[in-house]
Order: C-alpha cells, then structure tokens, then sequence
C-alpha cells in the first residue's frame, strides 16, 4: 500500500434522521478506498446552530464541487435531494446505498430502489414520479 497514492473523494449525502450513520459511513467509504467527505463528520449537525444553517448548507455544496462521486446512503431527504440535483448539474456520478449501522450490511442499489422520506415531495414541491426520474437520471 502507498500512502502517497490519490484516492478519489466522495461526498457521502445521508439523511439527518440518520446521522449517528456517518462513523459507519465513513468507514464504508474507506473500506472502499476512496475519501468521505462527510457533512456530519465536518460540520456536526449544523455546528449545534452556532452559524446560519444556510452556511452549512454552502459549504455542504462546496464539498459537493469538490468531490469525484457523490454516494447516497439510505432515505432521500429534501436536502439530500438538493444535493443529488446539485451533482447532476455538475455532472458528477451519484451512486446509491442501504444504511445499517454495520458496515457489511451496507449494500449498493439501484436508484429506483431508494426511499424518499415522506415530507420531500411537499418539500421540494415535485411529485414521486418526478422526485424519482431526477433520482434515477443521477444514477446514469
């Protein structure tokens, strides 16, 4: 092993409801041999509201310019939607994960498999079907 050799990065986007995942997370990734660039490693949840929220939520997408791949683990929030169609528009892969908080029962999926959380579409203000064709776009 060269501890010199790049590795690619990879923005883990995950749902707040499931942020006690990012240790797990975290460890996939590198199990995987790439880089997690992780929110919740970084920035906690939100700083525990020491900044506006929407700085965070800057950065997040800094984070998101600045790695290879973008890797979804388990349901799709409206912010990790954000994220999703954020890496789309700048043409980045975005890959799809179950979430257990072992790590060899994480496994990939196909886009049309994930789960949306229940408030997005209200959220975003687009329905399932088009919540999803997004989704699974990503995934090309």
């Amino acid at each position: 092993m060269k501890l010199t050799q790049s590795l690619p990065t990879v923005y883990t986007a995950q749902s707040k409801h499931n942020f006690f995942c990012r240790d797990v997370i975290c460890e996939y990734v590198l199990l995987h041999q790439a880089v997690p660039l992780n929110p919740f490693r970084m920035f906690d949840y939100f700083l525990g509201d020491r900044v506006d929220r929407n700085v965070v939520r800057r950065a997040n997408n800094n984070c998101v310019r600045i790695a290879d791949e973008i890797w979804v683990f388990g349901e799709i929030s409206d912010g990790v939607f954000h994220e999703i169609r954020y890496a789309l528009d700048l043409r980045k892969p975005v890959r799809y994960f179950t979430l257990s908080t072992h790590v060899d029962e994480i496994t990939e999926v196909p886009p049309h498999e994930t789960s949306l959380e229940d408030e997005v579409e209200r959220s975003v203000g687009l329905s399932e079907e088009r919540l999803r064709r997004v989704i699974v776009s990503a995934a090309r």
